[in-house]
């Protein structure tokens, strides 16, 4: 019988999500919340470009929660109301139904809000008798479960890095990118994203988790950062970027290990490929660098299916929270992360 799965907004991430709903032979779509009032009464495939399927979109959470369903995969964006988007998890939880989310990044490790969010998680799990996963592909697959499998091959290690090195000039949410990430913005200018530990917050679970799987005792979690100005005014899909503006942004979050840096997440990202040369280059691309014996590479790009880098990336968020929806449903009641789940494969989905 097919898990019966609510696609809770539709934005950015959810659109690709309620796809690969549509798409999978092991869940059926149960329900579609959705923020905007323009998108409700809507039909769930006008929403992802699919084909009618008769579950009309809806800004009724109480309505929905009422439905039996196994699952809610939760994508609203949380950057600028974690607490909110946590008390909604709870909520759904609470209700009996399982959760998959990439709203509240850091929770890819349940204690990195601390104690006391981490309680609450659990408590509407246990009182749901439901499960709760937050995964995606950064944070998520590509700088948790990919690295924790290829340091398996090492005879040891000294350092595990991580980077992302994309183009975001086509990631289709400009209050993230040109607001919350500060692109466009002044090189004075203080961003969220940029703001003291906001990085160690947004990343610090990642290193949290790797450091739990290889069983690392941190001394501290740090970060930095460097940003490059646009040398000339010029356009992307996003909107205009002015001379002088952020054109580019490279920061790292490293979990600190005998007063060195052992595990290190570094992002580096363009508005313009010619930017900042001397950075690390990558045509739209995830990469693990394992310094230690022997030395290891692995390099995972990514692309939609027109092609594009960025888009691909957030594809690979969705598909990843929605094929690990068995798995998460199976596992006993309680707050999980990338270590509690088995093997995630793409079993029924060849094309």
């Amino acid at each position: 019988m097919a898990l019966r799965v609510i696609q809770w907004s539709t934005g950015n991430v959810g659109r690709y999500a309620l796809r690969a709903i549509l798409g999978h032979p092991e869940l059926e779509l149960a329900g579609v919340w959705v923020h905007g009032e323009k998108k409700a009464g809507t039909d769930a495939g006008e929403l992802c470009g699919r084909a009618p399927t008769g579950v009309i979109a809806t800004r009724d959470a109480d309505a929905l929660l009422d439905e039996p369903a196994d699952c809610v995969v939760y994508t609203a964006t949380a950057d600028l109301r974690p607490m909110e988007a946590v008390e909604d998890i709870c909520r759904i939880l609470r209700s009996g139904k399982n959760v998959v989310s990439s709203s509240v990044v850091s929770l890819v490790h349940p204690q990195t809000l601390g104690p006391a969010v981490a309680a609450r998680l659990e408590e509407a799990c246990q009182a749901g008798g439901s499960s709760f996963l937050t995964s995606g592909i950064d944070p998520g697959f590509a700088n948790d479960v990919l690295p924790l499998v290829l340091s398996g091959l090492c005879e040891n290690w000294e350092e595990i890095r991580i980077q992302e090195i994309v183009n975001y000039a086509t990631y289709d949410q400009p209050e993230v990118v040109l607001g919350t990430m500060g692109f466009g913005q002044p090189l004075d200018a203080t961003p969220i994203l940029l703001a003291p530990g906001a990085l160690s917050v947004g990343w610090g679970g990642t290193i949290r988790l790797l450091a739990e799987g290889l069983g690392l005792e941190l001394d501290e979690v740090r970060d930095v950062h460097e940003r490059v100005p646009a040398p000339e005014t010029f356009d992307t899909p996003l909107g205009r970027i002015e001379k002088g503006t952020m054109a580019a942004l490279r920061f790292e979050v490293q979990g600190i290990v005998d007063g060195h840096p052992a595990i290190v997440v570094e992002h580096v990202t363009r508005l313009r490929d010619d930017l900042a040369p001397e950075w690390p280059q990558g045509d739209g691309c995830y990469r693990v660098i394992i310094e230690g014996v022997p030395r290891i590479t692995c390099e995972l790009g990514m692309a939609d299916e027109h092609g594009d880098h960025a888009v691909g990336g957030v594809v690979l968020t969705a598909t990843r929270l929605v094929n690990a929806i068995p798995a998460v449903c199976e596992a006993p009641p309680g707050v999980l992360s990338a270590l509690d789940l088995p093997l995630v494969t793409g079993r029924g989905l060849r094309a």
